[in-house]
């Protein structure tokens, strides 16, 4: 990210300390992964063997780490809101239509054509299997944290902006494990469907339904605002560890796939560069069309071109294990995510006169 990014960002906006460098800490926690990775072989090895159980392939530490990530995030998502989403229908359509039925198949058809076309002959057949099967696991989970952030800075409507990624959360835990299961295993691998439905059940549902409950019982028993300013933000330090934590051991987990192929690291960027830029331009431009209001259609881009990775990462780990080139491909999207959605928010920040006849 170029010394100058803040001229993207709104005058009275700014990312908080660790989000604006979040790129610097992804890649510290790369260097110091890969160091243990190297560094503690047996100790790593280790960690990378422990599951829930006997051939459950769902790695326990990293299972522990994403729920501390996760069930933050979900605590934070009033399902109530969905009550509003008829308020500004054409918006949510848009957003649906690109994160479920344009954003994973655009996803598949460009892993196919760099990995098992383009790149294959610097890759090999079985890593472009895999690359492909990472990219489209990646693709298939609209995020749901950072884009309250991303909305923030481009003065999106919040209300619309949880409706956005509560109604992509319920689908989840309905398309997630079939457009998966699909488009990997036309790439040419195969799909273990009990551990994708796993995979699902462990990190949405379990998540989910804690959030929900914990929300819950917290508001009932000292209130919203309590809850909102007092419960949440302490568990931001947690959430932020358990990121930390994460990145740290999957990149320990990658160590040898990113010492023996750091050309493949560049390699895997192109067609997430390409997919991100695609998707948030093509529900921009369908926003525009549909005279929607410029608060609807920035964050509505910017949900459409960013990734829910901890569930990515976790479903890549649990079906093809931690050293994985499909786990490897989750963690370059990780890598270029932060820089990549700034400049996406550049764009939407200085195209809102397009929107100054748009109505609601």
């Amino acid at each position: 990210m170029s010394n100058d990014s803040s001229e993207m960002l709104p005058t009275s906006k700014r990312l908080n300390f660790f989000e604006r460098y979040l790129t610097l800490w992804v890649g510290i926690c790369m260097v110091a992964g890969v160091l243990l990775g190297r560094w503690a072989p047996n100790s790593i090895e280790s960690l990378r063997g422990r599951e829930f159980g006997v051939g459950s392939q769902i790695n326990a530490p990293i299972a522990v780490l994403i729920w501390l990530m996760i069930v933050p995030m979900m605590m934070k998502i009033d399902f109530t809101s969905l009550i509003g989403v008829t308020r500004r229908p054409r918006g949510l359509l848009v957003t649906l239509f690109v994160n479920w039925l344009v954003k994973p198949f655009s996803m598949f058809i460009l892993g196919w054509l760099f990995f098992q076309g383009l790149f294959l002959p610097l890759i090999g057949e079985e890593l472009a299997r895999q690359y492909t099967a990472g990219v489209v696991i990646l693709a298939a989970a609209p995020c749901t944290a950072m884009v309250f952030v991303w909305s923030y800075l481009t003065d999106g409507d919040p209300a619309y902006t949880l409706v956005q990624v509560a109604v992509n959360d319920l689908i989840m835990l309905v398309l997630y494990a079939p457009i998966v299961g699909l488009l990997v295993g036309v790439s040419g691998l195969a799909v273990p469907f009990h551990v994708l439905l796993t995979a699902v059940a462990v990190f949405i549902v379990v998540p989910l339904v804690t959030g929900v409950l914990i929300r819950t019982v917290v508001i009932r028993s000292r209130g919203r605002g309590w809850f909102e300013q007092s419960f949440l933000p302490r568990l931001q330090p947690v959430a932020v560890m358990a990121l930390l934590a994460t990145l740290v051991l999957i990149f320990a987990f990658q160590a040898d796939n990113i010492l023996n192929h750091p050309l493949h690291v560049v390699l895997i960027a192109v067609p997430i560069l390409i997919q991100v830029y695609f998707n948030s331009s093509l529900t921009y431009g369908l926003m525009w069309l549909l005279r929607i209001p410029h608060n609807v259609a920035a964050p509505g881009a910017l949900i459409g071109a960013s990734n829910f990775f901890e569930l990515a990462v976790a479903t890549a780990i649990a079906l093809y294990g931690p050293g994985s080139g499909a786990a490897l491909a989750i963690v370059v999207g990780v890598l270029v995510e932060v820089p990549v959605m700034l400049s996406v928010c550049s764009v939407c920040i200085r195209t809102r006169r397009w929107f100054a006849t748009a109505i609601g």
